[in-house]
């Protein structure tokens, strides 16, 4: 398990441009916004190793033998579509998990039978509004196999060298899929065709494709970190937007409008009428301008509000934009500290709010590579007796071992690249693929140990230590500061837009064919 609250990565292709938006509004904005994340960056195998609630269907021999799709001039079987459009159903799931109904996807009905309303059309990108859900995964399925296919012809035309840390994760996997199955008392076919639901689904075919998303992965890591800006472009970016960069510090009171429900006589709730729900309204906005002028007559904000009961206050330091009535008002260019005013947000509440600075994150974010030692398994519950004292003792246990590899670090070469070899032969972090390495890492990504060990003040390049967390032990080799906080934001876009139109260059020659009879067999 990482330390990370927080990794910023090339996002998976089955992801679609959102990750669990909280809010229709919100996800609709995301879509909308210049700061998306990269739809095509690092792909996100669904390994299987949990049981996966999907679609069973039947088939014979032949879709895993008949061509389903020719993309360039590849083809591919049903069964190997098939891994992609779990795959991105999966992902899809993953980053849904509580949305789904509101986008108007049933789970447990065939997809075949559910077809895409206007909402989650205006909401995805490329759904149709019409089309049935089993059609727009297999239309992103097809997708990502065509970029996947791309990159990998195009590393091998650039004589890439993948590092090899795709081997190790492509062992891992391996390995994991028959301990899986194992446990389950079944060969690793019948556990992926159990678990995927697929009955053509084989080993060697899955494997096979999480080795070329691995090999994709590696690519394309390769590709943007190689993708480097002046301090003249990041200030550039930086001005055509500044408010999707910078923070603010203001004041709040959020004064609620909305009308309460009563209880008839029968117990029976009783929702308020247009009449009773206008007059909370207007109630709220006569408060919050009662607030408005307390404080500009010297009233302390927070205790004026606390004389309300449908008033709350609340304060920040590093506010974002959300393109909405508040922030709006709080990123106007005009603003100075002090201003305050009150804010309608279009629908019941009113909001107090008053303006302290606007700014933007100079700190500079560090380099940092780790080794995690997890913790050991733990053989009481929460509520037994003892269970502190064992939990003590698994933690000095790690620290220990943390201890040990540091010293075992210290007596050979001492270098940044034996630290990495270390990592990627004792982590259980999945960093340990690329030694251990986070980038660009800010305040308050990392758990609250590894943060504060990282960013102390004192911290040199090629400092190193053991620090513990609720994970584990992690040793740890500080390698040095990065960009700034805003111009690594700034750069992650640049990266965006650069990498999707270089995927899209790659993908433009490319054309998928689908073959009817063996497509039937997919999903």
């Amino acid at each position: 398990m990482s330390a990370s609250n927080e990794k910023r990565t090339f996002q998976d292709l089955g992801s679609f441009g959102q990750a669990d938006p909280k809010t229709a509004r919100e996800a609709q904005q995301r879509k909308a916004e210049k700061r998306s994340n990269l739809l095509y960056g690092t792909i996100a195998v669904v390994f299987v190793l949990v049981a996966v609630v999907s679609l069973i269907w039947n088939s014979n021999i032949l879709a895993r033998t008949l061509p389903a799709v020719t993309i360039g001039d590849e083809t591919y079987t049903a069964a190997e579509v098939d891994f992609y459009y779990h795959n991105v159903y999966q992902s899809f799931l993953s980053n849904y998990s509580y949305y789904t109904s509101y986008l108007g996807l049933n789970t447990s009905e065939s997809l075949r039978s559910q077809t895409i309303d206007e909402t989650a059309a205006a909401m995805l990108d490329g759904a149709e509004a019409g089309s049935t859900w089993h059609d727009y995964f297999l239309n992103q399925a097809i997708q990502q196999m065509t970029t996947i296919q791309a990159v990998l012809e195009d590393a091998e035309a650039q004589g890439f060298v993948y590092p090899e840390g795709v081997e190790a994760q492509y062992q891992d996997s391996v390995a994991s899929l028959e301990q899986a199955a194992t446990a389950s008392a079944l060969s690793p076919t019948e556990y992926l065709r159990s678990s995927l639901g697929s009955s053509v689904m084989t080993e060697e075919i899955y494997n096979a494709q999480v080795l070329r998303m691995l090999q994709y992965t590696a690519y394309v890591n390769n590709y943007t970190d190689n993708l480097t800006y002046t301090d003249e472009a990041l200030e550039a970016a930086y001005a055509e937007d500044s408010k999707l960069y910078d923070l603010v510090s203001y004041e709040c009171v959020t004064v609620s409008g909305t009308a309460e429900s009563t209880t008839d006589e029968e117990g029976n709730t009783v929702s308020p009428t247009e009449e009773e729900s206008a007059a909370a309204k207007e109630a709220a906005e006569s408060t919050a301008n009662e607030l408005l002028a307390a404080y500009r007559a010297g009233g302390d904000l927070e205790t004026l509000a606390e004389g309300h009961d449908k008033a709350t206050y609340s304060s920040g330091t590093n506010g974002t934009y959300l393109d909405d009535e508040v922030t709006n008002w709080l990123f106007d260019e005009a603003r100075v500290s002090g201003d305050s005013a009150v804010i309608n947000n279009g629908a019941s509440n009113y909001y107090v709010l008053v303006f302290r600075d606007r700014y933007r994150e100079e700190y500079n974010t560090i380099d940092v590579r780790h080794i995690l030692i997890p913790l050991g398994e733990s053989t009481l519950s929460s509520t037994d007796e003892g269970y502190e004292d064992e939990q003590a003792q698994l933690k000095a246990d790690a620290k220990a071992q943390a201890e040990e590899l540091l010293e075992q670090w210290k007596a050979g070469e001492a270098t940044e690249e034996s630290f990495a070899a270390l990592a990627m032969e004792h982590s259980s972090d999945s960093s340990k693929y690329t030694g251990g390495l986070y980038t660009g890492v800010y305040h308050d990504q990392m758990v609250t140990t590894f943060n504060d060990w990282c960013f102390d003040p004192a911290r040199q390049s090629g400092d190193t230590g053991v620090v513990e967390s609720d994970y584990g032990a992690h040793v740890m080799y500080f390698v040095g500061e990065d960009l700034p906080r805003w111009a690594s934001q700034v750069a992650y876009d640049l990266k965006t837009e650069d990498f999707n139109a270089w995927i899209s260059d790659l993908g433009a020659s490319y054309g998928a064919v689908s073959h009817n009879f063996a497509m039937k067999f997919v999903g």
